[in-house]
Order: C-alpha cells, then sequence, then structure tokens
C-alpha cells in the first residue's frame, strides 16, 4: 500500500486493512461515544485529584473553623464522599461499555476492548456460547461475556450478521431445544 505525502512516496507498514486486528482479528463492532467515557472519566478523576490536593490547603488560608469535632467530621466526610463516589461511580456504570469488539472466524473468538480503572485499554477474550443474555433487560448491560457484563449499541456493528452471532440469533429454534433438553438430562 503506497500512499503520497508532499510528493514524497511513502510505504505503509501495516499489512491489513484498518478493519483487522493481527492479535483480536477482524473489527466487527466500534462505540460511538469511546472518546466521551474516556474524557468523562478523565475529567472526574483529575478533579477528584485536585480536590484531594486543594481542600488541605483552602481549608488552612480560609481559616474555616468549626466549633465541634462531629461537625467538622462531618464536613470532611461530605467532601471525601463526593471526592471518590464521582469517579467510583463513573468507573461501575461505563466499566462494561465496549469500545471496540473483534472476531477471530478460524477459533469463533470475541475480543471485546474495554476501559479499566486506570483509563488503560483491557481486552477480555470469549466464546460466542461464552454469551448470555440477560433474562431482564438492565440499564447498562446488553449481553454476559462469561460473568463481566458488556454493553453494545446493536445498531453500530458493521454488520448485522456479526451481532446476530455474537448474541445466538443465527442458532435455529431446533438447536437451542436441544441444548435445554441435554441440560435437563444431565441434572
Amino acid at each position: 500500500q503506497v500512499t503520497s505525502f508532499q510528493g514524497i512516496a511513502v510505504r505503509s507498514l501495516c499489512s491489513s486493512s484498518p478493519h483487522e486486528h493481527p492479535e483480536h482479528g477482524r473489527l466487527v463492532y466500534k462505540g460511538n461515544l469511546a472518546k466521551a467515557v474516556l474524557g468523562v472519566k478523565f475529567f472526574s478523576y483529575s478533579t477528584s485529584i485536585f480536590n484531594l490536593f486543594m481542600m488541605p490547603y483552602i481549608m488552612l488560608k480560609t481559616g474555616i473553623g468549626f466549633d465541634s469535632v462531629v461537625l467538622e467530621a462531618a464536613f470532611y466526610g461530605v467532601i471525601g464522599f463526593f471526592t471518590f463516589v464521582t469517579p467510583v461511580t463513573l468507573h461501575v456504570l461505563t466499566k462494561g461499555y465496549v469500545v471496540r469488539l473483534y472476531y477471530k472466524d478460524d477459533i469463533d473468538t470475541y475480543t471485546a476492548i474495554t476501559y479499566n480503572v486506570i483509563l488503560a485499554e483491557k481486552a477480555t477474550v470469549f466464546h460466542q456460547k461464552d454469551v448470555k443474555i440477560p433474562d431482564i433487560t438492565k440499564m447498562f448491560t446488553t449481553f454476559y461475556a462469561k460473568t463481566k457484563s458488556m454493553l453494545v449499541n446493536p445498531s453500530l456493528f458493521l454488520n448485522i450478521q456479526d451481532y446476530n452471532h455474537l448474541m445466538g440469533y443465527d442458532k435455529s429454534l431446533y438447536f437451542k431445544l436441544e441444548e435445554e433438553k441435554e441440560a435437563e438430562e444431565k441434572k
């Protein structure tokens, strides 16, 4: 693949298409809120860290004092609560948001890329048979990969057949009945 850059021919070192990743497989899904999730979490973390370092300074410089130790402890407790609860809540709500989803056809495995606590990308590898759809629709869960909840937007899949295969909708009803029958026989 050769592209031109200001009259100079530049050869690309990438041999695969932009929708393929050599380690994870073919890109089947790309979340459109990835940058927003990363930005909001980064902003929340940075304001909490700023608050953590600036509150003692502000308290010393303003001379805010309390007559009661209980009132002072309650005040610092409220400040600390909001300093730590906001980033933790954001992480809990967004930890299952799938940034990218790759699929390897030959071994029928998916690799979901999510953000971890320190805002680094985390890869979760699972098989289609590990996918469980919750019986009751949950707010931040589309499916479970093994035991981890994952959130995807079905309309953002590059090919709807990939979504159907992920969720197991491409299996026939007869096949599902056979699986249930085998499960009951094992009991």
